[in-house]
């Protein structure tokens, strides 16, 4: 986790404005009452120059999530992809993280959000990793959260909203304050979610598995990525439900996402899983590759800058 560094223009309904200009008013609606939804992207440096990693994916998402709160967004998922685009053009960065929002902005007070207008933004800005310099090679320790993931029939993980966040920010933050790196929630049922930012894989006996979407994750593109990737390398991957004890005889353990990337996890509730093992680190190996533009089949993947 890092601080934001400035760069030079964000992109806001259709226009290109300078970043200390990108300002909202503070009774903005999603202020308020967290009616926002938004992406996280990365943009890599490539051998044949800048590429962002399933840009276009991203962007239909966020239509997606948008639809699903009930606030259409003026722009289409090609309209955006082609801003977001043009945002790292206007920036002049070689990679970079690229953070889209939606929200309802000014001009209603109360629940329902239907009168205050429709914003969209997107800026970009040079992003390391998210876990810290150490957790791609070495691997974290996380944690158990006694939070709870959101119900499917609260605020559905199928909806990538500001207003989730909120659960996400108390498990990160107990979460560090026992001494780990990152959480991991259970839903309602006691069933593995998901981290705070992120989704989660156990290897046994050389099979992955994962929970499914039902189980209140989102719908994580990272996670969609290297399932198709494991299962291109042979593996066999399940999507299935997960106990706590799952994590703890794991032989292997690992985060996907955009900001985690594919990042190692050595412990779980200080039961030590170990060093990151063969199959997080080829799955690892070749997640870089893909994103690097080094592995051709994956090509469609990569939207060139």
């Amino acid at each position: 986790m890092a601080d934001i560094q400035e760069g030079k223009y964000i992109w806001r309904n259709g226009q290109f404005i300078a970043w200390a200009d990108a300002t909202t008013h503070v009774l903005s609606h999603a202020l308020h009452y967290g009616t926002a939804v938004f992406e996280g992207i990365r943009c890599y440096k490539t051998e044949d120059g800048s590429a962002v990693f399933r840009l276009k994916d991203h962007m239909k998402r966020m239509v997606r999530s948008a639809n699903m709160i009930l606030m259409p967004l003026p722009y289409s998922a090609d309209d955006l992809t082609e801003a977001a685009l043009e945002t790292i053009r206007k920036n002049e960065l070689d990679s970079c993280y690229i953070r889209p929002i939606a929200y309802r902005g000014y001009g209603a007070v109360g629940v329902n959000p239907r009168t205050a207008p429709i914003d969209v933004v997107i800026a970009v800005w040079p992003w390391d990793a998210y876990l810290g310099s150490t957790a791609l090679e070495e691997g974290i320790a996380v944690g158990i959260s006694s939070w709870r993931q959101r119900s499917v029939n609260a605020i559905p993980g199928t909806v990538k909203s500001s207003a989730s966040y909120l659960n996400s920010g108390l498990a990160n933050m107990e979460a560090q304050d026992h001494g780990y790196v990152e959480a991991i929630l259970l839903n309602e049922a006691g069933l593995v979610a998901e981290g705070s930012g992120e989704n989660i894989f156990v290897v046994r006996d050389g099979v992955i598995s994962t929970p499914p979407l039902s189980d209140g994750v989102l719908e994580g593109l990272t996670r969609n990525s290297v399932i198709q990737i494991a299962r291109d390398l042979g593996f066999v991957v399940h999507e299935r439900s997960l106990v706590r004890t799952d994590l703890y005889t794991a032989d292997e353990v690992f985060f996907t996402g955009t900001a985690a990337e594919l990042t190692p996890i050595h412990s779980v509730d200080n039961r030590e899983i170990g060093k990151p093992g063969p199959i997080t680190k080829q799955l690892q190996t070749k997640f870089f590759d893909v994103v690097a533009g080094r592995a051709s089949e994956y090509d469609e993947w990569l939207d060139v800058v």
